[in-house]
C-alpha cells in the first residue's frame, strides 16, 4: 500500500502541475444526446477543427474540453448520426449540450465525417463496439436476436460448441470474462442450458467488448470485458415495440414520465415452448412437464439539473424446467436465473470533474426440487453480491483525460446445499458451507495525447480479496475423514490476497490512415467457475479464493497494425497476442460430486495461449459486414493431470473463420448472411475397451488428444420492411431466416454405442456423433409504434 500511496501522490502532483499552466483557459462541457429520444450517446466524438484536440463522450454521454481563450469550430460526430459543426467564441466556461439527428430519418443518407478513424486514433487495443442495429441484422437461431452469438463472430472470440452462448476469448475460460449490465455483474448469461443469451436486444443501447489490455477501471477477470448498457427510455414521446417469433415473443414500452426530465423503459420476453409442447404430452405419462424462460428489464431516470441525474435499473430472468412422470409418481422443478439492480447517481462538480456513484445488487440462484410419493429432496446453490462504487472522470487539459475511483463488494457464496425428507424422517446433512468475502479495488488511469502521432493509456489498479467468517475449516485425512476444525466467527478474516495490476497501451500513427498499437495488462481474478462439462451449465458452481484456493493471475501482451482504406470505409487490423495464466483450476482426476467442500477436489496449474487475429470491417454503405480470422494455440499444464505433460485446453481451436455480410437491396429488402468455420474441439475419449471379469472396461487416452470434426455453418436471412402508409408512423418488419442452410451435421458430442453380446464374441463398440440442429427456417414479425 505504501507503493500505491506514493503513486497517488505523484499523480496528484502531476494534476496540480497541469492545472498550474491553465490560466486564460476555459472549459466547454455537456451531454451529447439523440435529438428524437433524448438518449445519451456513448462514445460520440467532439473535436476542434484544425487543432488536433478531441475527446470521446463517456458512458453517460458527458464530455469536457479545456481550451485557451479564442474562436473555435467544434465538430461533433457519432456513427449513424448526422455530424454537427458549431462555431464558438470561447471567453468563459461554456455549457454546450448537443443533440444529434439519426441519419436513418433522412431520405438520402450522406456519408459524412463520423470519426470512422477511431480504430486508428484511439490508444485502446482490442475494443469493438457493436450497434444494436447491426446485431439485429445477423441471421439467428429460431428468430431470436442474440448479442453473444453475434460477438462469437468476431476474431479472438469463440464458443464452446453448437448453440452455446459462452464466450471463450483469447484462450480464457467462460468465467474469465467480466460481463456487466448497467454496472451489475452477470454470472449466468444463457437460457435453455446456453442456447440463447439472457440479453433482450430491444432493451439494450450499447455493447462494448474489450479483449486486449483492459483499462484500469475494470478488474476481477483475466480475459475480457463485455460492458452492456440498457436504454434509458424515451424522454420525448411514448413508444412501443416488440416481436412475435417461433418460440418467443417480446414487448417493450418506453416514454417520458415528465417530458425532458424523466423517462422509463420496461421490456419483457417469454418463450412458449411449454405451450407448444403441451398438446403433445397432454395425455401421456409426462403430462405436466415443460420448459420456458422469461426476462424482464426495467429502467427509469430523472434529470434534476445539468449537474445531477439518477438512474434505477434492474433485470430479472428465470429458466424453469418442470418434469412429471405419472407412472412413477415423480415430479421435479428446476428454476435458475439472475436478478440485478443498479442505482446510479451522476454528479457534475464542475465542467472538468464528473462523478458516478453506484449501488449494485446481484443474485444468481439455482434450485432443484423433486417429490416421489412421500419422499422429497432439494438442492440449491448461488452467489449474491452487494457493491458500492465511485468513479470520476477528470478533464484537466485537452491532452489528458483521467479516470479514478474505487469499489467495495461483499460476496456470499452458497455451494450445493442438500435437504429433504422421507416420510417423517428429515434429511439435513452437514453440508451448508457458505463462504463470505470482501473485494476492494482502487484505480487511476490517464489517457494522454503526448503528441499528434503518439498517445498512451496508462493505468494502475490495486485490488484485494478477503475470505471472512463465519466459516469452519476442516482438516481431513487421506480418506476424507474429518480430523480437526478451526472455527471463524462472523467477520473474522481467514485469508487475504491482493496486489497491483498495471495496465499500459500506446498508439503511434505511421500516417493518417495507419497506426501501430501495443499493450500489456496484469490481471487478478478472485472468483472462479470450475466445470466438469465442455460448456457452462446452471449447475456449475462459482467459488471464491479462499484459504485453500488462490487467485488466478495473468499477464497479457498484445501488438497490432491498424489501417483504414477509402476514406475510412474499410477498417483492417492484424493483432498478435500472448497470455500467460497462473493458478488455473481444474477438478482432480477421478472427481465425482459429493457433499464435501468442492474446493477440496481442485488441482492447480498453468495455462498459456498465443495467436493472431485478422479483422476486415466495412460499416457504411449499402453493403456492410466483416471478415474475422483467428489462428491460435491454448495450452494447460497441471502436475496432477496428464502425467504432468502439457495438453490442449478444451476450448483450444486452431482455426476460426467468420464472415458476416449485409446488403440493402432497396428500401424494403435487406439481405444478410453468416458463414462460420472452426477447427474441431479438443476432447478426451476412450481409446481401448477390455472385458475384465465379464465387465466392459474402457481405457482413456491423454487429455484432449482427439478432435471432433470441423464445425461449419451457413445462415441466411432477409428483412422485409413494408412501406409506410401516408400519415402513419407505425413501422413493422418481417424477418425470414435459414439457420444452417445446407444442413451440416455438426458434432455436439460423441458417445459409444454397444451392439452384440460379449459372451459369444459378437460385441461391437462404435463411436457415434450426436448433432443438434439441421436446417431450421424461422419467421419473426417485429413492430414499432
Amino acid at each position: 500500500m505504501h507503493k500505491l500511496s506514493r503513486i497517488v501522490v505523484f499523480i496528484l502532483l502531476h494534476l496540480a502541475g497541469i492545472n498550474s499552466f491553465s490560466q486564460s483557459k476555459y472549459t466547454i462541457g455537456g451531454y451529447i444526446r439523440d435529438s428524437l429520444s433524448g438518449e445519451a450517446l456513448i462514445g460520440a466524438s467532439v473535436s476542434i477543427q484544425n487543432q488536433g484536440y478531441g475527446i470521446i463522450s463517456n458512458h453517460y454521454g458527458y464530455y469536457a474540453l479545456t481550451l485557451p481563450e479564442g474562436r473555435y469550430t467544434v465538430n461533433i460526430s457519432f456513427a449513424g448520426y448526422l455530424s454537427k459543426e458549431i462555431n464558438l467564441d470561447l471567453t468563459n466556461n461554456h455549457d454546450l449540450n448537443i443533440n444529434l439527428l439519426p441519419q436513418s430519418l433522412m431520405e438520402e443518407v450522406v456519408i459524412t465525417s463520423t470519426r470512422g478513424d477511431r480504430n486508428i486514433t484511439l490508444s485502446q487495443m482490442g475494443k469493438i463496439d457493436l450497434s444494436i442495429a447491426r446485431i439485429k441484422s445477423a441471421p439467428v437461431l429460431l428468430g431470436e436476436t442474440d448479442i453473444l452469438k453475434t460477438l462469437q463472430l468476431l476474431p479472438g472470440v469463440r464458443n464452446a460448441g453448437e448453440g452455446n452462448t459462452g464466450l471463450y476469448i483469447r484462450g480464457g475460460g467462460a468465467d474469465q470474462n467480466l460481463i456487466l449490465l448497467d454496472d451489475a455483474i452477470v454470472y449466468n448469461t444463457g437460457h435453455l442450458f446456453g442456447f440463447f443469451s439472457i440479453f433482450n436486444s430491444d432493451a439494450i443501447k450499447n455493447v462494448s467488448l474489450i479483449k486486449g489490455s483492459m483499462p484500469a477501471q475494470y478488474g476481477g477477470r483475466l480475459s475480457s470485458v463485455l460492458d452492456i448498457s440498457m436504454k434509458e427510455g424515451n424522454l420525448k414521446h411514448f413508444e412501443a415495440e416488440g416481436g412475435l417469433g417461433l418460440i418467443a415473443s417480446r414487448l417493450s414500452l418506453q416514454g417520458p414520465i415528465k417530458k425532458d426530465k424523466a423517462s422509463f423503459i420496461i421490456s419483457a420476453r417469454r418463450t412458449y415452448l411449454d405451450v407448444l409442447t403441451k398438446p403433445l404430452i397432454s395425455n401421456g405419462n409426462y403430462q405436466g412437464s415443460g420448459y420456458y424462460f422469461y426476462d424482464l428489464n426495467a429502467k427509469m431516470n430523472y434529470i434534476f439539473s445539468d449537474k445531477n441525474r439518477i438512474y434505477l435499473s434492474g433485470y430479472f430472468g428465470r429458466d424453469v424446467f418442470d418434469f412429471a412422470n405419472s407412472k412413477q409418481s415423480f415430479k421435479a422443478n428446476i428454476p435458475w436465473g439472475n436478478a440485478t439492480a443498479s442505482l446510479r447517481w451522476n454528479h457534475v462538480f464542475n465542467k472538468k470533474l464528473f462523478a458516478n456513484t453506484a449501488l449494485v445488487y446481484n443474485d444468481y440462484k439455482f434450485s432443484f426440487s423433486a417429490i416421489q410419493h412421500d419422499a422429497a429432496i432439494r438442492l440449491s446453490s448461488g452467489i449474491k453480491d452487494l457493491s458500492g462504487k465511485l468513479d470520476f472522470d477528470y478533464y484537466p487539459a485537452p491532452q489528458h483525460k483521467f479516470k479514478f475511483g474505487g469499489q467495495l463488494t461483499h460476496h456470499r457464496f452458497t455451494p450445493n446445499v442438500l435437504s429433504g425428507h422421507q416420510g417423517q424422517v428429515l434429511l439435513e446433512p452437514d453440508n451448508d458451507s457458505k463462504k463470505f468475502a470482501y473485494n476492494t479495488a482502487l484505480y487511476v488511469e490517464d489517457n494522454w495525447e503526448i503528441a499528434e502521432k503518439l498517445s498512451v493509456n496508462a493505468g494502475l489498479r490495486y485490488s484485494s480479496f478477503s475470505q471472512i467468517g463465519p466459516y469452519t475449516l476442516f482438516q481431513r485425512d487421506e480418506n476424507g475423514n474429518k480430523l480437526d476444525s478451526v472455527v471463524y466467527g462472523k467477520g473474522d478474516r481467514i485469508k487475504t490476497y491482493g496486489g497491483l495490476e498495471p495496465r499500459f497501451s500506446l498508439r503511434y500513427s505511421l500516417d493518417e490512415s495507419t497506426s501501430f498499437k501495443a499493450g500489456v495488462a496484469r490481471n487478478r481474478q478472485y472468483i472462479h467457475l470450475v466445470s466438469n462439462a465442455g460448456s457452462t451449465l446452471p449447475t456449475d458452481l462459482w467459488m471464491p479464493s479462499s484459504y485453500r484456493v488462490g487467485p488466478q493471475l495473468s499477464w497479457q501482451y498484445s501488438a497490432g497494425l491498424f489501417r483504414n482504406f477509402r476514406n475510412n470505409q474499410y477498417e483492417t487490423s492484424i493483432e498478435l497476442y500472448y497470455k500467460d495464466m497462473q493458478n488455473q483450476i481444474e477438478y482432480g482426476e477421478g472427481y465425482s460430486p459429493s457433499l464435501r467442500d468442492t474446493e477440496e477436489n481442485f488441482v492447480f496449474g498453468r495455462g498459456w495461449s498465443y495467436g493472431s487475429e485478422l479483422f476486415i470491417n466495412k460499416s457504411s454503405g449499402k453493403f456492410s459486414g466483416w471478415l474475422g480470422y483467428t489462428i491460435s494455440w491454448t495450452w494447460r499444464r497441471f502436475r496432477q493431470l496428464n502425467e504432468g505433460q502439457k495438453y490442449p485446453a478444451k476450448y483450444d481451436r486452431r482455426h476460426d473463420l467468420s464472415i458476416m455480410g449485409a446488403y440493402e437491396l432497396n428500401e424494403r429488402w435487406k439481405l444478410s448472411t453468416v458463414f462460420v468455420y472452426g477447427s474441431g474441439n479438443a476432447i478426451t475419449i476412450p481409446e481401448r475397451f477390455y472385458i475384465i471379469e465379464q465387465t466392459l472396461t474402457q481405457e482413456y487416452g491423454k487429455i484432449n488428444q482427439h478432435r471432433l470434426p470441423a464445425y461449419h455453418r451457413l445462415d441466411i436471412s432477409a428483412i422485409y420492411t413494408p412501406k409506410l402508409k401516408p400519415g402513419k408512423k407505425n413501422r413493422q418488419s418481417w424477418v425470414f431466416s435459414l439457420y444452417n442452410a445446407y444442413s451440416r451435421q455438426n458434432p455436439y458430442f460423441i458417445y459409444f454405442n454397444q451392439e452384440g453380446n460379449m459372451y459369444d464374441g459378437s460385441l461391437n463398440v462404435e463411436a457415434r456423433q450426436v448433432s443438434l440442429f439441421p436446417l431450421i427456417p424461422s419467421v419473426t414479425w417485429n413492430f414499432k409504434l
